[in-house]
């Protein structure tokens, strides 16, 4: 049940992103709101179907109630991204925020956290992987902003005040911004496991359609900023960043499929009178 109801929500909202360069105007914009929700129903549906409330309400205290503070504080003295302001285009706002900020925040905290329990799992010493862990789920979210402020900023939907520093071929967004990322991912990552428990130490089967969302986001992205969304500065960048943590991501599972063919293969029955070399 959990593995059909998230497939189905993982289906609906790549269809919604696809339609995404297909769009302009106050239609882009609700297509914008309408997959940040579904993408945030997707993560927190997710994490209550497969591990309970108590990690969903985490991931909801963290990701959405922590990513609405920062973000207000941020609006408010320019500290930790730099000064900037939203637009009217997201939706209603509080204390200067559209409401569905936080929302996407939560969205891509779940995943790039399995992502990284997936790829810290098994050895090491228990610090060894916390830090690991944090490390990667940091990097695995924060990178994707090298993504998707590009692609706000490029719209309209929110800008900075001053853009002093900015990135090589990424115009109108200061570096401060990107550290500012680093900073509320790494505090957190760190706040999501004493506060979820020790059920979101593991993954599993039922993780399969968050991990294929991170791998979708990623590859996704590079494609629709290259090719679709005029922005090639930012799939360069966004392919580099999030690069540390899908990359790795990608090779684990399909060295899992290989382990899994090799020993169904070993495993396969041979019926008597068949030459099996033929």
């Amino acid at each position: 049940m959990t593995r059909r109801i998230s497939w189905t929500l993982l289906a609906v909202l790549v269809l919604a992103q696809i339609c995404y360069p297909l769009t302009t105007g106050a239609t882009r914009a609700g297509l914008t709101v309408a997959t940040v929700v579904l993408g945030w129903l997707l993560s927190v549906g997710h994490a209550l179907l497969s591990r309970g409330p108590r990690v969903a309400a985490a991931l909801v205290a963290v990701a959405t109630g922590g990513g609405f503070a920062i973000e207000a504080i941020g609006v408010a003295t320019g500290v930790p991204f730099g000064s900037y302001d939203y637009s009217g285009e997201l939706g209603p706002k509080l204390a200067g925020v559209p409401l569905i900020i936080p929302l996407a925040w939560t969205w891509m905290a779940w995943p790039a956290w399995l992502t990284a329990v997936r790829l810290t799992g098994g050895s090491g010493s228990p610090v060894g992987r916390w830090v690991g862990r944090i490390a990667l789920a940091t990097v695995g979210l924060a990178a994707w902003d090298l993504f998707l402020d590009p692609q706000m900023v490029a719209e309209g939907y929110w800008v900075w005040r001053d853009a002093t520093g900015a990135l090589p071929g990424l115009p109108g967004i200061p570096v401060s911004n990107y550290l500012g990322w680093l900073l509320f991912a790494v505090l957190m990552m760190s706040a999501l496991r004493p506060l979820a428990g020790p059920t979101a130490e593991h993954t599993d089967r039922r993780d399969h359609p968050m991990i294929a969302l991170y791998l979708w986001t990623y590859f996704s992205s590079i494609l629709a900023h290259a090719v679709f969304l005029d922005l090639p500065a930012s799939a360069l960048w966004g392919a580099a960043g999030m690069s540390v943590t899908a990359v790795p991501l990608a090779v684990a599972l399909l060295r899992a499929r290989r382990a899994r063919d090799s020993v169904r293969a070993n495993h396969q029955p041979h019926r008597p009178g068949v030459d099996a070399t033929r």
